[in-house]
C-alpha cells in the first residue's frame, strides 16, 4: 500500500497508485447544492488536497475519479476555466511579499486570459481575468484560494503589517462577491477564519462549513474510513508492536482521533499522523513533529495566559467561529489551529467546552512549551522527565523535590511580572509532563496547587503554596483530608508540603511525611 504522505496532488495521488480516501460524495454535494463556501481546518489535515480534488473535477477529468462515488453522481462533466491561488508559497514578512505572490497567479492567469491597461492594482486585474475568462471560455470560473490567511497568520504580532495585510486582501477577496454573475464555484480554505473588520468583511455571500455537520469529515479520516481502507496495516502495526488488533486499534484512538469540529459529530483523525504511523508501522508524534507556528507562543505569553484554564475553557460558536485581529484572546487560534477541540455543549446557553482532542496534540504540546517557560532547554525534555520519574517510581520524594527546587533555581530569567501565574504555568507544565507516565489529579485555586501522583507502588500526595509555609500546607493535607482516600490503599503513601516564595522566586522550604 503506497501512502500519500505530503501529496496534495489529486491528479498525481491518483495516477501513482496511492491510496485515497473517497470523499467525492462530498465534492459532489459542495459544487451540486452551492457556490461560495469557505472551511477551517488545521495544518496537514487534507485541505490542499481537497482542493487539488476540487480543481481536477471542474476540469472534467472523468477518468480520475474512475471507481469512486462521484463516479454514479455526477452525469454532466464539463471543464471550466479555473482560478488557483495558492498563498501557502511564501515567507510574508513585507507588503510587497504578498503583493509578489498575487503577482505571480495574476501573471500567469493573464498569459491565458489577457490584460487591459486600466487593471492597475490586484483587485481590478483579478476582476478583469475573471470576466474575460468567462467571456472566452463561455463557462463561468471556478475560483479555488488555499491557505488564505498565511500572510495573517505569519504576521500576528505586528499590527502594522497586519493592516496592509487585511486592506490588500479585503478588496482582493471582494472580487468574488462583484463578479457573482461570472462566477461558477469559489472555495477557500485556511486554518483560522478572520472576522470583524477582517478580509471577509465584505464578502458575506461566503458559506462558512468549517462547523456544518454535513462536512465534518471532508478532511481528515473517520473510524468507518480507518477500518475500511487501512485493515492491513492495522494488523501490520499490530504484529510489529507485538500487541493485539484491539489493543492496536484503541492505541491510534488514543493517540490520533478526537477532533470535534461540531458537538455530537464523528471524531476525525489526524490523517498526517494516521498515514505516517501506516507507512513507518511505529507510533509516533508525527503532526507535531512538523513544526509547532511561532504565533501560538507569542499569543499565550501576550495575553499571559494560565496554562491551568486550558482543558476549562468554555467559549460560545461566535469566538470560536471568528479571530478578530486586535483581540488578546488566544483560545480561537489555538482552537482553529488544532490544538484544542470540542469536548462538549451546553445547549441552553450554546457554550462549548474545549479540550485537547488527543495524547498526541496534548504530549506535544506540553513538550514544546515546557522550555518557554520553564529552565528547562528545549533538547533536553525527555531527559528532564526521565529523572523525575525515576524518583518518583522509585520511592524517592527527596530526590523529587531536590530536582524540582533546583530547576526554579535556575529560572529566575523565564520570571516576568505575575510571580502567581509564573508558579501555576510552570507546575502545570511539570505535572502535566510527568502525567504521560504516571496517574496525576490536580485541583487548583489561587495561590496554591494539590497534587496527587501514583505509581504502582507509590501515592504522593503534595500541597503547594504560594508565599505560605511548608508547615502549613502539610498540615492542610492532613486537615482537609486530602490523603484520607489512599490510606486504605496498598501503596505506600508520601504527603509533601511545599512552599514557593516570590521573594526567592523560587521553593523555599519542602517537608515529607
Amino acid at each position: 500500500m503506497k501512502y500519500p504522505i505530503g501529496i496534495q496532488s489529486f491528479e498525481s495521488l491518483r495516477n501513482d497508485g496511492y491510496v485515497y480516501v473517497d470523499k467525492t460524495a462530498l465534492v459532489y454535494k459542495l459544487a451540486d447544492t452551492g457556490r461560495y463556501y469557505f472551511l477551517s481546518r488545521p495544518r496537514r489535515f487534507g485541505k490542499s488536497l481537497l482542493i487539488s480534488t476540487l480543481e481536477a473535477y471542474f476540469s472534467g477529468k472523468k477518468e480520475l475519479f474512475d471507481g469512486l462515488a462521484i463516479e454514479g453522481l455526477e452525469k454532466d462533466w464539463k471543464e471550466y476555466p479555473i482560478l488557483h491561488l495558492d498563498l501557502n508559497t511564501a515567507k510574508y514578512d513585507s507588503a510587497e511579499a504578498l503583493l509578489n505572490v498575487l503577482n505571480d497567479s495574476l501573471a500567469n492567469w493573464e498569459t491565458a486570459y489577457g490584460t487591459s491597461p486600466t487593471e492597475v492594482t490586484p483587485e481590478l486585474r483579478f476582476k478583469g481575468i475573471i470576466r474575460r475568462a468567462y467571456e472566452q471560455t463561455g463557462q463561468r470560473v471556478v475560483i479555488l484560494v488555499d491557505e488564505y490567511d498565511k500572510p495573517m497568520l505569519q504576521s500576528i504580532g505586528n499590527e502594522t503589517l497586519q493592516d496592509e495585510y487585511r486592506n490588500i486582501l479585503k478588496a482582493f477577496y471582494s472580487v468574488l462577491k462583484t463578479q457573482d454573475r461570472y462566477i461558477r464555484f469559489a472555495f477557500l480554505t485556511g486554518v483560522t477564519k478572520f472576522g470583524k473588520v477582517s478580509v471577509f468583511s465584505d464578502l458575506n455571500n461566503l458559506k462558512d462549513i468549517s462547523m456544518d455537520e454535513r462536512y465534518i469529515d471532508i478532511c481528515g479520516i473517520t473510524e468507518a474510513e480507518i477500518h475500511r481502507y487501512f485493515e492491513e496495516p492495522i494488523h501490520e502495526l499490530a504484529a510489529k508492536e507485538a500487541i493485539g488488533y484491539e489493543e492496536c486499534c484503541d492505541m491510534l484512538k488514543e493517540l490520533y482521533d478526537g477532533y470535534h469540529f461540531e458537538t455530537g459529530t464523528v471524531g476525525i483523525y489526524n490523517p498526517f499522523s494516521i498515514l505516517n504511523t501506516f507507512d513507518s508501522l511505529k507510533f509516533g508524534d508525527y503532526w507535531f513533529e512538523t513544526g509547532t507556528p511561532s504565533f501560538l507562543v507569542h499569543l499565550l505569553k501576550q495575553a499571559d495566559y494560565n496554562l491551568n484554564n486550558l482543558q476549562k475553557e468554555q467559549v460560545s460558536a461566535d469566538v470560536l467561529n471568528s479571530i478578530d485581529s486586535m483581540s488578546r484572546n488566544p483560545i480561537p487560534v489555538i482552537y482553529q489551529s488544532g490544538y484544542l477541540t470540542i469536548k462538549g455543549y451546553n445547549k441552553e446557553f450554546r457554550i462549548y467546552s474545549l479540550g485537547f482532542p488527543n495524547k498526541e496534540v496534548e504530549n506535544g504540546f506540553v513538550r514544546y512549551l515546557l522550555p518557554l517557560y520553564t529552565p528547562v532547554e528545549e533538547n533536553s525534555t525527555d531527559f528532564f522527565a526521565a529523572n523525575f520519574i525515576n524518583d518518583v517510581r522509585s520511592g524517592n520524594p527527596d530526590g523529587f523535590m531536590e530536582r524540582l527546587r533546583s530547576l526554579f533555581a535556575d529560572g529566575d530569567y523565564r520570571i516576568a511580572g505575575d510571580m502567581e501565574k509564573y508558579f501555576q504555568n510552570s507546575l502545570y507544565l511539570i505535572f502535566k509532563l510527568l502525567g504521560f507516565y504516571t496517574e496525576v489529579e490536580r485541583t487548583t485555586s489561587r495561590g496554591r496547587m494539590d497534587v496527587v501522583l501514583k505509581t504502582s507502588d507509590y501515592i504522593y500526595v503534595m500541597e503547594l503554596k504560594l508565599d505560605g509555609t511548608a508547615e502549613d500546607a502539610l498540615r492542610q493535607i492532613d486537615e482537609r483530608g486530602y490523603a484520607a482516600p489512599f490510606m486504605s490503599d496498598g501503596r505506600k503513601l508520601y504527603k509533601i508540603g511545599v512552599n514557593f516564595s516570590s521573594a526567592i522566586r523560587g521553593i523555599e522550604k519542602f517537608l515529607i511525611e
